[in-house]
């Protein structure tokens, strides 16, 4: 987490704190005798310091709990989408609808191993109604007795 605080006129910033680097950095002439000044102030930069904890971190917690009230769980639906024949393999999608927030991992497993190779997934793509989708599929060939699942992490699972 980081704390900015620019100073700008004319959508030109002549001077910034960033709580990264932990003091004032001019970017104009002006800027610069700013910066050095503030930076002599050491009550002041203690302050300065502490924005991220009082400030960022503080309204941070305030905005995920908000969040969280609003969080809608994934419908997750599976299904085969082309059956094994003869030299082509068989592929399944996994597809998680109505979803929010926007933050979602799914995956595939074989026999309680992540497969990798032979997985296309799309982005997760905005329904338009603050919602969420996205989709994956799995080209395998199948075998006797192995299990296939789809995986989906959300926040509210």
């Amino acid at each position: 987490m980081v704390y900015l605080e620019s100073h700008s006129f004319n959508k030109d910033v002549f001077v910034q704190y960033n709580s990264t680097v932990g003091k004032f950095v001019g970017f104009t002439e002006q800027g610069v005798k700013w910066a050095e000044e503030w930076n002599k102030d050491e009550a002041d930069m203690q302050k300065m310091k502490a924005a991220v904890d009082t400030i960022c971190k503080y309204n941070a917690q305030i905005k995920d709990v908000s969040i969280i009230d609003k969080s809608v769980k994934p419908r997750v639906m599976l299904s085969s989408v082309k059956q094994a024949n003869g030299r082509h393999p068989a592929m399944l999608l996994c597809s998680a609808y109505n979803f929010y927030p926007e933050k979602i991992k799914v995956y595939w497993m074989r026999d309680g191993k992540v497969v990798t190779p032979d997985v296309f997934s799309t982005m997760e793509l905005a329904d338009g109604d603050w919602y969420y989708q996205i989709h994956s599929e799995l080209e395998y060939t199948p075998k006797s007795g192995e299990k296939i699942s789809c995986v989906v992490e959300h926040a509210t699972l």
